[in-house]
């Protein structure tokens, strides 16, 4: 006999999307972890293996900067399990999906027990608000090819503009 397998818990309402604040600053590192070693399969590094490499650190050290937003999805009885945020970054000290100066860049994580639930979409969805609210004018980010996310960011509106390596810089223009 085949055990039963229980439902996915329900997606939170929007209203368990709230914004991140500074206290929220080593959460956001757990879920970096998360945004750079996305595949189940790959080994999950240290917290402070992945802040202290210089290609990812800058996503988040000295969090919260001025320009910095995010948010953060927290469960009833779970507590946080994703959040999404973005940043400015110079062009001396580019990321991933670096666009121009003016253009932040996007960082999203959820805890792989609950992805491809609908949380990172209603994470994106939430930050894509907040950037609106703060009269940006476009968000980016960078996405492997084979990572699922991909065709999340495309159905939201963001668009290929540029490659580098085996991954799409992604731009999504907010009117």
């Amino acid at each position: 006999m085949t055990p039963s397998i229980p439902p996915p818990p329900a997606i939170p309402p929007p209203s368990a999307i709230r914004p991140a604040r500074a206290s929220d600053e080593a959460f956001l590192a757990e879920m970096l972890v998360e945004a750079v070693a996305w595949r189940p399969e790959a080994p999950r590094p240290a917290v402070a293996v992945v802040l202290a490499a210089p290609e990812f650190g800058h996503y988040l050290a000295g969090w919260p900067r001025p320009d910095d937003r995010g948010v953060v999805a927290e469960l009833p009885g779970q507590g946080a399990v994703g959040a999404a945020w973005y940043r400015l970054l110079p062009p001396d000290d580019a990321g991933y999906g670096f666009v121009d100066e003016t253009t932040p860049e996007v960082t999203i994580g959820v805890v792989a027990g609950w992805r491809r639930r609908g949380l990172g979409r209603a994470l994106l969805t939430g930050l894509i608000d907040t950037a609106r609210a703060e009269g940006r004018t476009a968000l980016s980010l960078s996405v492997e090819d084979d990572n699922p996310a991909a065709r999340l960011y495309r159905s939201v509106g963001f668009e290929v503009v540029g490659r580098v390596g085996g991954a799409s810089t992604m731009l999504l223009a907010l009117p």
